[in-house]
């Protein structure tokens, strides 16, 4: 009896809904329930015209008593006509929101895109600017065993980007007097971005009697900055010489800089006159640790390793003098 009351109360409401849209609905049909409790007889095929969009007042929670699961014969497949499209307005896509939000970028300008692309006059890749570099290297003085010594290595170049005049010296006096000295002028040419090939002549003015060498050779950049220098020399005489050099900075502090360097002298034959002998002659292994003040100026101190080979190191012992030597070095590092 429950059942009746309930299933009559559900068809109640529905017609109250019903007649408030402007529906009438057929008479109640016979709504004898069955065991199961299902209202069979309920005709919902006469609700498929009923429009949907009329029902957002609706207080739906008036209804929560309604026993859905009496519902469960109606037809959904009558809903397709809903008209979904009235809600896309409702919330704005992302894309839409970014590209409203977004400013507008002018376009880049020719006189803009100069000022950033182009390179002040002079300084081009490959132009025509006259330009110049000195160093000195070296300019220390060294604590000899045959007392002090002063010893200098300083190299530059004036030129363009490929071709260029290199300017290069070294020598060593002892004790006020020249032991060493020689000048090289070269020729370089740029072969790639970090090597040159170079040219030109040596001149020694000590030991010994002034000596003309022709010179040839690279020069430039290894792997990890490794500076390095390799000359081939052609002499008066049918003498013959090679010399290969390197040098690395390793950057401690933004100021302090490692530098270990490396000089090996080669002769094509004996010179008992400047007291060179064939083969390996002379090896130079420095380490110095120098202080940046600025870039162009830099004292440093270090030490080094002076030994001689061979027939060298013989005529070395026939002066009186050692031919294995360490030397403490005070100097300072400038360039212009």
């Amino acid at each position: 009896m429950s059942n009746y009351f309930g299933g009559t109360r559900i068809y109640s409401a529905i017609a109250t809904v019903a007649l408030s849209l402007g529906f009438v609905l057929p008479a109640a049909a016979d709504t004898t329930q069955t065991a199961d409790g299902q209202m069979q007889n309920m005709d919902h095929s006469q609700m498929k015209g009923m429009d949907h969009t009329q029902m957002e007042g609706m207080d739906h929670s008036q209804m929560q008593g309604m026993d859905h699961s009496q519902m469960q014969g109606m037809d959904h497949s009558q809903m397709q006509g809903m008209d979904h499209s009235q809600m896309q307005g409702m919330q704005p896509s992302k894309q839409q929101a970014r590209s409203e939000s977004r400013t507008p970028i002018p376009p880049i300008t020719d006189a803009e895109r100069a000022a950033v692309y182009n390179a002040p006059g002079g300084h081009e890749v490959h132009d025509t600017a006259l330009n110049s570099y000195f160093i000195f290297e070296k300019l220390e003085w060294q604590d000899a065993d045959e007392g002090s010594a002063l010893n200098w290595e300083a190299q530059g170049w004036i030129g363009g980007d490929v071709d260029r005049l290199w300017l290069r010296s070294e020598g060593e006096r002892t004790n006020g007097k020249t032991e060493e000295a020689e000048v090289q002028a070269l020729w370089g040419h740029s072969i790639s971005p970090w090597w040159d090939l170079v040219g030109g002549v040596r001149q020694d003015f000590k030991p010994g009697d002034p000596q003309t060498w022709a010179a040839f050779g690279i020069q430039g950049l290894a792997l990890y900055n490794f500076e390095a220098q390799a000359t081939a020399y052609l002499g008066e005489g049918g003498q013959t010489a090679a010399r290969l050099e390197g040098d690395y900075d390793i950057l401690l502090t933004n100021k302090l800089i490692l530098q270990p360097t490396a000089e090996f002298n080669f002769y094509g034959k004996n010179d008992p006159q400047r007291g060179v002998g064939s083969g390996l002659s002379e090896s130079e292994i420095g380490l110095r640790l120098r202080y940046e003040i600025r870039p162009q100026f830099a004292p440093y101190v270090g030490v080094t390793w002076n030994r001689s080979y061979g027939k060298t190191a013989d005529y070395a012992k026939e002066e009186g003098e050692d031919s294995n030597e360490t030397r403490l070095v005070l100097g300072v590092r400038v360039w212009f």
